[in-house]
């Protein structure tokens, strides 16, 4: 008999979801991390971003109070206090993520470096474990680009950013994915000024109408935006030399240009374990294409004909998909149909389902409903009106919606549930929204499919008709 049911590789947010499901179901757990429990989401990644950018929207709240007749002088920005802010929310998290509560669980924690030595053995600290089925969840790290003088610069990734014990004077950001458009809104609000120098457009994968109004918003912030600006050398200063001959300095250098699986050290060949430049690939079962024994989860994970998804939420959405698999034996696939992602900045950018091109690009022919914040009456009695809803439907049937708005993040939820469950618009028309809330404006958009036809001439001569009955 095997050592364990399951081992997991990586204690990071979908390793521990796997770990905590399968042990408090009673399968035999072993956990290993080579750094620290909670992996990126919580120590380098999700948690200290929302943190600082919490602290950059409320120095922007403060800033904006001149519109409700309210004045203060500037707001003074303590950077070490912000810091502690940052520290302390990791720390508040940390025990949910930590070695005693898993080991409370029943599952074996083993610090230490991960190596197959088989397809179905592991060897740690010197200890060789056999596993039933052993789950990969190393995660992935920043990419940093190919680029001449780079490595001779002293640059920054989200895994040293929060170690800064200065607030940076002017912070270059080579990318404006959502890492470093989040780190953008933070920083500037914070007082810093904020150059992003992007090869091609800012947040390339969502919505270009929506992203038309963030790019305004950041912009409107301080804010320096370089599109379509590709960078061909570093120099020290940091300075970054563009196609075009510019050169962009600032006092620190963020490089958030994507994101590289953690492949390295694991010795994946003796685990016969295939690899892909995106990580482990999979059936999309989360199952390895040729070990058996092996799935992979969260960012690692490299489903054929879906590729990864380098989100958090998707971690434990593929925890949930492995147990279901592994200990129930169902035939469990996933489904990226209703998946919502979001960036956190101001206004917040959420997107499920399809954006108008993707539909277009599928062969539909789309309808598309617009609602913007500027008619919201919540957002004009709270003096933020920048925003839109945006659904993409065909005929009854939503296929995508996006949001800019603050609060866009909670506001995708309904849409995500309407397109997982294929909602009809009708319903979503009908839905009773509580007034003044920003959520009427996506009922108000869904209403806007079913307007010509409401109040269309054939509509009011029944109504003429009916005005006889008694």
């Amino acid at each position: 008999m095997a050592d364990f049911d399951l081992i997991v590789i990586g204690a990071g947010a979908s390793g521990l979801s796997v770990a905590a499901g399968a042990a408090q179901l009673g399968a035999r757990v072993a956990l290993i991390e080579r750094d620290r429990m909670g992996g990126d989401c919580l120590n380098i990644g999700c948690v200290p971003s929302k943190a600082m950018l919490a602290a950059g929207h409320g120095v922007t709240a403060a800033r904006n109070l001149g519109r409700f007749g309210i004045r203060f002088g500037e707001p003074i920005v303590d950077w070490e206090e912000v810091c502690a802010h940052v520290r302390d929310v990791v720390a508040a998290i940390a025990p949910m993520d930590s070695e005693a509560r898993f080991r409370a669980l029943g599952v074996t924690v083993l610090p230490g470096e991960a190596r197959f030595v088989a397809p179905d053995a592991i060897a740690v600290n010197g200890r060789r474990l056999t596993g039933r089925r052993i789950v990969i969840a190393a995660g992935s790290r920043a990419a940093v680009p190919q680029i001449a003088g780079l490595d001779m610069v002293g640059f920054l990734t989200n895994a040293t950013l929060f170690d800064l014990a200065e607030k940076p004077a002017h912070l270059l950001i080579m990318g404006g994915g959502p890492i470093g458009l989040e780190m953008a809104d933070a920083y500037a609000a914070l007082g810093c000024a904020v150059t992003i120098v992007q090869s091609g457009q800012i947040a390339a994968k969502e919505d270009p109408e929506l992203v038309d109004g963030l790019r305004q918003a950041l912009i409107e912030r301080g804010v320096t935006i370089l599109e379509n600006a590709r960078v061909i050398a570093a120099e020290l200063g940091p300075r970054l030399v563009l196609e075009d001959g510019r050169r962009v300095e600032g006092s620190h250098l963020l490089i958030a240009a994507g994101r590289r699986p953690n492949l390295e050290g694991m010795d994946l060949d003796a685990g016969a374990v295939r690899t892909s430049s995106a990580g482990i690939v999979t059936d999309r079962g989360l199952r390895s294409v040729t070990n058996r024994r092996v799935y992979a989860v969260g960012d690692i994970a490299d489903p054929v004909g879906l590729g990864p998804r380098a989100f958090t939420h998707v971690g434990s959405y593929h925890a949930g998909i492995v147990i279901r698999r592994v200990l129930f034996r169902l035939p469990t696939r996933l489904d990226y149909t209703a998946l919502p992602r979001v960036t956190y900045t101001h206004p917040e950018l959420a997107q499920v389902g399809l954006t108008e091109a993707e539909a277009r690009s599928a062969g539909f022919r789309p309808s598309v409903l617009r609602w913007p914040l500027a008619d919201n009456d919540r957002a004009r009695a709270e003096r933020d009106t920048a925003g839109l809803v945006k659904l993409v439907v065909s005929g009854n049937r939503v296929l995508g919606a996006g949001i800019l708005a603050p609060g866009a993040g909670e506001m995708i939820g309904q849409w995500t549930l309407a397109i997982a469950r294929r909602v009809p618009l009708s319903a979503l028309a009908g839905l009773i929204a509580p007034y003044p809330t920003r959520s009427e404006a996506g009922k108000r958009a869904a209403g806007k499919y079913f307007v010509k036809r409401l109040f269309s001439a054939r509509t009011k001569a029944l109504v003429g008709l009916l005005r006889w009955l008694p």
